[in-house]
């Protein structure tokens, strides 16, 4: 098991949540690879902790879908299924159309100011190479919208959901050929909402989303062949 990630204090939280948070976002950024074991015994002493909050974060990781229990032999990270895309962007889909056309109602030119210095902030990382930075410039741009909605409950749902697309648009994010497109679709989405057009908008939202779901969808079935 040789990974970077380690273990982050926080005097806020118990040590069972810090351990679950730690390997949780380790998963999601690919640090921890789909079908790698977690070993109890590697993982404590890495963390520096007893077995006992990692079993506790195994146990959360496997309700969350992250991980898998597989008889005789333990627990592994999930593999990336076609399944499991599909699940988390229909919904994500769903929420994305619906906060788009609240953001068109509700958002304020400040926003719209904020929306668009997002979208050029993400095209110049996008010559870093660096893809979790790229990933986290997507997320700032999408959360502009979820903000502008002043829907605290969509919001609540939107960022929850977020931290499991992750996996999802980091495997997009992967392949610079869709970073022209990507480009496009924002400046499409800060335009509709800007003209107030919440059929537009939510269309462009929904094609966006379709987008992400081919193109994972294409490097899921290339390692399956």
């Amino acid at each position: 098991m040789e990974t970077n990630f380690n273990v982050s204090m926080n005097e806020y939280l118990p040590l069972r949540d810090v351990v679950f948070n730690t390997l949780r976002q380790a998963i999601l950024k690919g640090e921890l690879k789909p079908g790698e074991r977690l070993m109890e015994i590697q993982l404590a002493n890495k963390l520096g902790v007893s077995r006992t909050p990692i079993r506790e974060a195994i146990r959360k990781l496997e309700l969350e879908g992250l991980v898998l229990m597989i008889p005789r032999k333990g627990a592994e990270v999930a593999d990336i299924t076609e399944k499991s895309l599909r699940d988390v962007l229909e919904v994500r889909k769903a929420l994305e159309e619906l906060a788009v056309q609240l953001a068109c109602e509700k958002i304020t030119e400040a926003e719209i100011e904020e929306l668009k210095k997002a979208a050029e902030d993400f095209k110049k990382i996008l010559k870093s190479n660096d893809v979790t930075q790229i990933a986290e410039a997507d997320v700032h741009f999408h959360d502009i919208i979820y903000m502008a909605t002043d829907n605290q409950k969509l919001i609540q749902l939107l960022s929850n959901l977020r931290e499991q697309m992750y996996r999802y648009r980091v495997e997009y994010l992967k392949r610079e050929s869709v970073y022209p497109k990507l480009i496009a679709e924002h400046e499409e989405i800060i335009h509709f909402i800007q003209e107030k057009n919440k059929t537009q908008a939510a269309e462009m939202v929904s094609r966006h989303i379709d987008n992400q779901v081919d193109a994972v969808m294409a490097v899921i079935r290339n390692k399956q062949n």
